[in-house]
């Protein structure tokens, strides 16, 4: 699908810069809307506050073109904007200096002056010479701009010459013939550039690369029984690996904004306040209340407000504007519409699930239960082989029923927990509480990864759209099912953290009280923070960053960066 480039659509000159640096950091920024940020952007946005502080003033015309004013014989300006339609460029102009008809654009950058032979990068050249280009357009005369270099307070002149003018216009043609191809083009192979760039966790240029490599080969690796990841990259690094979920639990509590923080009270209590800045998202349950001024905060953030029912239903989720990249979504909706490549996905997605459950029963049972997992062995090769979703979905359907005959074994009889088979709407004994209240936080954090990573959480590939049901949230829940909500569930009834005082029996449907809805939280959180070392990849990563990578990649998948979906799979 080739982007539209509307009429008259100027390219940003910062968009040049990141092309020139790297056209797939171009291709997410420009095209696909996609933003990050990381200390090296945080700290290029405060090199820039003085910069940025647009001046009102008017710049003048070219002394010369409207008489001999003294005031256009020198000017200096913060902040400029300039375009030029013949050019199809835009840029802010950090400083501009002006002298009678001469222009010099002044740019401001965080680093230190590079050792080389021009004393600046080429992005950072042909980002100046568009600036100049434009004031050229304008009608200053403009032969040089100047990079200012704030970790070492120098000034380094640039000079527009043919050379550098001519390299300019031709990365400005190949920029947009990128948009316009509408294919983003490949990560840098083991580039220096990768690891400190704030866009590595959503490009995953080592993560591409192998799986592009590995194609078709990927299903005969045995991950179950392999001693060894497939490969080693390099460490994935979360962009905000200190944001995590605020879960309100209290009813009638009411959470408000205090500056840069978010406050919880109780009626005349304080419950607890945050920053705003360690919050990824917001999790309300039951009767709870929200100021609009927090609500507005958290749009503006980009941070979701996920609403629960007091049994911990996920109802919905309140954000700001859908996430910018179109072109993802229209090959979502495509994609859908093939049923052979939709059962692809919806394959990838069981089998996935089907052999985590095997992991699980394997690792929980003692003695081992050699039928029950041999019986889910054939179930995975059964899924993997079959040609239509019916027959998908009844594979599936036995295998869980299997599964989850053998769960009861894996809980400790001591505790006086029973579990006869998966039942819910409403959940009639404890256990089945747990699973549906773990499976709804599943949900919820399947639902905020598909939104981030650009994808249309209610269209799904297994799960057929039905109204307020996010369909590719669940598809892309399968697989964690067991690693996540079953492993979770096993523990807390375990350890005895929830005990059969924890729960209501009413109307024939059991319910979790107050206190073990916050022992289910916290041992859920716990779970996603944890690390796992990855069996492909062969980092160590969090699963809340696990969440984020696959919903990633089903993205590349779907538009045809990488041959096939690959569940994510524990030995």
């Amino acid at each position: 699908m080739a982007l539209e480039l509307a009429a008259g659509e100027y390219l940003p000159a910062r968009m040049l810069n990141e092309f020139t640096y790297c056209p797939r950091l171009a291709y997410l920024e420009w095209v696909q809307g996609e933003w990050a940020e990381n200390p090296d952007t945080l700290d290029g946005r405060f090199v820039h506050r003085n910069a940025d502080q647009v001046d009102r003033k008017a710049v003048p015309v070219p002394a010369g073109e409207d008489g001999d004013s003294e005031e256009a014989d020198r000017f200096h300006a913060r902040s400029v904007r300039l375009e030029d339609a013949e050019l199809g460029l835009v840029a802010v102009v950090d400083v501009l200096e002006v002298e009678g008809a001469v222009a010099t654009p002044v740019d401001y950058k965080r680093g230190s002056v590079p050792d080389t032979l021009e004393q600046a990068w080429e992005p950072e050249r042909v980002q100046l010479c568009a600036q100049g280009l434009l004031l050229r357009a304008a009608g200053f005369t403009c032969t040089e701009g100047i990079l200012w270099f704030a970790a070492s307070r120098r000034r380094v002149i640039v000079e527009f010459d043919d050379v550098l003018v001519v390299r300019t216009l031709e990365l400005l043609s190949q920029c947009r013939e990128m948009a316009k191809g509408g294919r983003m083009p490949l990560p840098l192979v083991d580039s220096p550039k990768c690891p400190r760039c704030s866009l590595v966790g959503i490009c995953l240029p080592d993560e591409t690369h192998l799986l592009r490599t590995l194609g078709e080969r990927l299903d005969d690796v045995e991950l179950d029984t392999a001693e060894e990841p497939v490969a080693t990259l390099r460490q994935l690094l979360a962009p905000r690996p200190e944001a995590t979920p605020l879960h309100v639990i209290e009813p009638g509590a009411r959470v408000g904004k205090k500056q840069d923080r978010l406050t919880v009270d109780y009626k005349d209590t304080k419950l607890a306040e945050v920053r705003l800045k360690d919050v990824s998202q917001v999790c309300l349950y039951g009767p709870v209340q929200m100021s609009t001024q927090a609500l507005s905060e958290l749009m503006d953030r980009e941070i979701p407000v996920c609403y629960f029912s007091g049994g911990g239903w996920f109802k919905g989720m309140a954000t700001g504007l859908p996430h910018k990249n179109i072109e993802l979504r229209i090959r979502q909706h495509a994609i859908h519409a093939d049923a052979g490549e939709s059962l692809k996905l919806a394959k990838a997605f069981i089998v996935g699930k089907i052999r985590n459950c095997r992991t699980l029963v394997r690792r929980n049972s003692e003695p081992q239960d050699e039928a029950l997992l041999e019986s889910l062995n054939r179930s995975a090769i059964e899924a993997e082989a079959t040609d239509n979703v019916e027959s998908l979905l009844g594979i599936e359907g036995m295998a869980a029923k299997r599964y989850f005959g053998g769960f009861a074994k894996l809980l400790k009889e001591e505790n006086g927990f029973t579990f006869d088979g998966r039942n819910r709407r409403p959940p009639t004994d404890p256990v089945n509480a747990v699973l549906s209240f773990l499976y709804a936080m599943l949900s919820r954090e399947m639902t905020v990864a598909a939104m981030s990573a650009g994808l249309d959480p209610y269209l799904g590939f297994l799960h057929r759209p039905r109204y307020g049901r996010p369909a590719l949230a669940l598809d892309l829940a399968e697989e964690f099912r067991p690693l996540l909500a079953d492993s979770v569930a096993i523990t807390l009834f375990n350890t005895g953290e929830l005990v059969t005082s924890d729960f209501i029996a009413r109307a024939g449907a059991v319910t979790l009280k107050p206190n073990a809805k916050k022992a289910v939280v916290g041992g859920w959180e716990r779970r996603l923070n944890s690390e796992v070392t990855h069996p492909i990849f062969g980092y160590t990563i969090s699963y809340r960053r696990i969440l984020m990578v696959q919903s990633r990649l089903l993205g590349r998948v779907l538009t045809g960066e990488l041959p096939q979906y690959t569940a994510f799979r524990t030995r």
